[in-house]
Formats: C-alpha cells, sequence, structure tokens
C-alpha cells in the first residue's frame, strides 16, 4: 500500500485537471479532507493500515469531479478501482475503500466506522470558524452549475442541510457540533432577516403597481371622456361593446363596464388566479370611478387626432394595467375560454369579436365612424404592446463563428449575458460540401437595445461570424429583467 505515491499523483491530478469553476471541490477540499480524516482515524485507535485505508477514501472520494459533478461518487470509486492495484492494494481494500466512498453521496449513509470517519471528515467544516467563508465557494461553484437560482434559495438549503445534519464520531461531535448550532443560529438569522427584507420589497412592488394601475386607468379614462365617447368613437374587445351600449341607450358607461366585466373577472379567478381576478376587478372600479369624477370634455374635434391621440391614451393605459397584473378588458379572458374549445388562436378570437363590435359601429353610426374606430383600435394595440414589452424587447441572437471560445467569454464577462451552447458543425459550403467542422453554436437573449453592441463585439472578434436575431414576444427566467406577470 504505496499512499505516499498515490497521495503525489492524486493531488496533482485534481490541481491541474479539474475545472476552474469548482471553487469548491478542488484540491485543496481534498487535502483539507484528508488530514481531518487522519485526525480522526488516530483518535478512534484505528491500525496504520486502516488509517491508510480511510485517508485513501478522502484522497480519492471527489476524484469523479474531474469527468462531471453528475454522480461524482460512482466515477471516484470506478478511477479508484482502476488506478489502486498500481500502488499495492488488493481487490478487498479496494472495494472497501469505494464503500467509504459512496457512504459520502447526501444523504450520508455510513455502515461502519471507516465511513463514519470519512461522512464526517468531508463536512467537518460546517462547524468550523470560517465555514461562512467556505460556504461561500460552495455557493459560487453551485451557481457556476446552475444547480440554485438565487441567494434565498441557498440561503434555505443551507439552513435546512445544517439543521438535519449530524456527525457520527465522537471526536467531530466534541470538536464542531457547538461550532455548527452557532453557525446554524447565524443562518437563522439571516433567514429571518431575508424574510423581513422580502416582505418589506413585497409591499413596495404592491405600492408601486397600485400607483402604475392607477396612472393606467387615469389615461384610460381620460381617452373615453376626452376623445371616444363625446365624437362617438369605439374601441375593440369589452370597451368598445360598453361604449356601444352606452351610445345606444345613453346609460353611464360604467355600468357596462362593471356588469360585462363582472362574469369574466370570475372566470379570470378560475382561468387564471385570484391574484388577477383581484386585481382586474380593483382597475375596473377605478376607472368606472374616475370617469364619474371627471367632467364631460371634448380635446379635439379633428377626427384624425381623435382616432390617433384616443388610441395612444387608451393603449398607453391598458398597457400600464397589464404591467401592473392585471387587466382593463375582459377580452382576454374571452379568448383563454374559447381558445380551450376551438381550433381558434387568441388573436383570431379577438380579432373576430372586434369585427363584430365594428361591423355593428358601422351599421349603426356610418362606415367613416367605424373606420376612424378600427384605426383607433390598431393605434392602441401598438401602443399596448410598446408599454408592455417596453424599449427593451427581447431578442433572441444566434452566432456560429470558429472563435466561439472568444466571443462566449465576452458575452458573459463583459456584456453579463447567460448564454446556451449546441454543439453542431460548420461548413457544407458550395463546392465544399464534404468538408465541415464541429462547432459551438451560441445562443443568447438581450435587448434590442444592446443589438448594435453584440453585432460590433462578434465583428471585432470574427468578421466572418454568422449572426442572426429574432424578436421574442415572452422571456422568462435566466439571466434577464423579469417582465410583470400576471
Amino acid at each position: 500500500m504505496q499512499f505516499d505515491r498515490l497521495y503525489k499523483y492524486v493531488i496533482n491530478k485534481l490541481e491541474t485537471s479539474l475545472p476552474a469553476y469548482l471553487t469548491y471541490h478542488n484540491a485543496e477540499h481534498t487535502i483539507h479532507v484528508v488530514q481531518v480524516a487522519s485526525e480522526i482515524a488516530a483518535n478512534e485507535r484505528l491500525t496504520d493500515i486502516e488509517v491508510n485505508l480511510v485517508k485513501t477514501a478522502a484522497l480519492l472520494h471527489d476524484t469523479g469531479f474531474i469527468q462531471t459533478h453528475e454522480n461524482h461518487e460512482e466515477l471516484s470509486c470506478k478511477y479508484a478501482r482502476k488506478i489502486l492495484t498500481d500502488y499495492g492494494y488488493t481487490d478487498d481494500q479496494i472495494e472497501h475503500i469505494c464503500a467509504m466512498i459512496l457512504a459520502t453521496r447526501i444523504p450520508q449513509t455510513p455502515h461502519d466506522l471507516f465511513a463514519r470517519i470519512l461522512c464526517d471528515a468531508d463536512l467537518y467544516y460546517l462547524g468550523a470558524e470560517n465555514y461562512s467563508e467556505i460556504a461561500e465557494r460552495l455557493k459560487k461553484e453551485m451557481n457556476n452549475l446552475g444547480t440554485i437560482q438565487a441567494a434565498s434559495n441557498w440561503l434555505d438549503l443551507q439552513t435546512k442541510f445544517l439543521s438535519e445534519h449530524k456527525y457520527f464520531t465522537s471526536h467531530a461531535v466534541a470538536h464542531q457540533e457547538l461550532g455548527k448550532q452557532k453557525n446554524l443560529e447565524a443562518l437563522l438569522a439571516k433567514q429571518s432577516e431575508a424574510v423581513s427584507q422580502q416582505s418589506l420589497h413585497s409591499s413596495s412592488h404592491l405600492f408601486r403597481d397600485f400607483l402604475m394601475m392607477l396612472m393606467g386607468v387615469s389615461l384610460a379614462a381620460i381617452a373615453l371622456k376626452g376623445f371616444l365617447i363625446p365624437n362617438l368613437f369605439f374601441d375593440g374587445g369589452i370597451t368598445g361593446i360598453a361604449l356601444l351600449l352606452h351610445e345606444t341607450t345613453h346609460l353611464h358607461i360604467g355600468i357596462f363596464l362593471i356588469s360585462l366585466n363582472l362574469p369574466l373577472i370570475i372566470a379570470g379567478y378560475f382561468m387564471v388566479n385570484l391574484r388577477f381576478a383581484a386585481r382586474m376587478a380593483l382597475a375596473i372600479i377605478l376607472l368606472v370611478i374616475i370617469l364619474q369624477l371627471l367632467p364631460d370634455f371634448a380635446l379635439t374635434n379633428d377626427k384624425l387626432l381623435i382616432s390617433i391621440f384616443g388610441g395612444v391614451f387608451i393603449g398607453c393605459g391598458v398597457g400600464l394595467v397589464m404591467r401592473s397584473g392585471a387587466a382593463l378588458d375582459g377580452i382576454e379572458v374571452v379568448a383563454l375560454y374559447t381558445l380551450k374549445r376551438t381550433s381558434f388562436t387568441i388573436t383570431e378570437i379577438i380579432l373576430g369579436i372586434n369585427i363584430v363590435i365594428f361591423s355593428i359601429a358601422a351599421f349603426k353610426f356610418g362606415i367613416e365612424t367605424a373606420l376612424y374606430s378600427i384605426l383607433t383600435y390598431f393605434t392602441a394595440t401598438r401602443c399596448i404592446d410598446y408599454v408592455v414589452e417596453g424599449i427593451q424587447a427581447y431578442t433572441g441572437v444566434t452566432i456560429i463563428s470558429s472563435k466561439s471560445e472568444v466571443i462566449k467569454y465576452q458575452l458573459v464577462n463583459k456584456m453579463g449575458k447567460g448564454i446556451t451552447i449546441y454543439k453542431g458543425e460548420r461548413g457544407f459550403l458550395p463546392g465544399n460540401f464534404g468538408v465541415s467542422n464541429d462547432c459551438d453554436i451560441i445562443f443568447t437573449v438581450i435587448t434590442r437595445l444592446e443589438l448594435r453592441r453584440l453585432k460590433n463585439m462578434v465583428a471585432d472578434i470574427d468578421p466572418n461570424a454568422f449572426v442572426f436575431a429574432n424578436t421574442i414576444k415572452e422571456a422568462l427566467g435566466g439571466v434577464i429583467k423579469r417582465i410583470k406577470q400576471h
């Protein structure tokens, strides 16, 4: 059993072969586990041969990370079986070492004293004074691997892990248990502080959403009172139906806005959620109240100005309400309900409803009024798209280049973008169809304001790179800003 020679070989292997993104499971961690395992084993009065077995298992327990972080314990055992015979280990000793390594898999399952020693050595840092520093390296590694998504997830994970963990050997209990409890208390304090901050953050978001909703409702009310109602213009959706009924019956438009949207609010509760239904109800009530408070006035009598700016005001208003997590018009709920029972798309359903509305307007109030109303509706929909998506609408960019490594580095470290890599082949050109090379196809999501900067960056690195972009209607998660959802 030539442990010293094996130790030099394995540590050198770890130092040169482990990926740089492994900031915790690195050679330094292995050296520490070997030292602690030796200390605990000596305290348990093991023989020199038994101590070397434990130290060997500690030395090899993370070698699987050289290949991948997934199922690294099995890969470490495979590696142990491959090399240990060259260092004088018997088959029985190798299998015993593998059993110890497999016991370190979380949750730990040690079946003998040897495995208990290794398990305690592997997680000895939980009770250390520098626990926070070591845990931060583990957090960074997990971020690199994509196994945690947010700081709150990490805090919850560590608190749960320390709460459920237990040391197996008397030496670890005596030296580390008290320190582990202190570290757990510190984590619980941070968790409590994080919950308080999250509650405060949530309250500020609610207040911001309410202000956005109030602003949106006010703009929509101005559009109705200042442009559409005084000039017999119409909009699409439930608002358009309410305007038609108002002009036909001369009852207050608020009556129809509430009565027409009420069943749709109830449907929204079942089809979306309670939060959406409550916010939609609040938005419509606010609209009716503001319409009641506003005096009758006409900002202009020019039909073109009415159709354009009436659409701008109502579109911006509806868009702001949507960004606040609500809806000012229940036609979307109607479309969602119909979508589940027909083969039509939401766009086709909304278009069909609006064709009926504008046809009635044309028949009752004249074709000119209907055509101007269609222009109002078109302007409103464009403004809604702009307000909801914002100036930073997302664009998906695909890049194929022979210098993909440099481009990847620039995207992640200079532009701060998340990337996805597809494995592909480039080449297959006319006259050289049989010539191709493996390549990394880079995909990233950026805002359209950043598109020019990205193109310039790629052009500087590789003028021959193939770059194409496409508009993304909606993007969630990853390294992007979140758009408000219902």
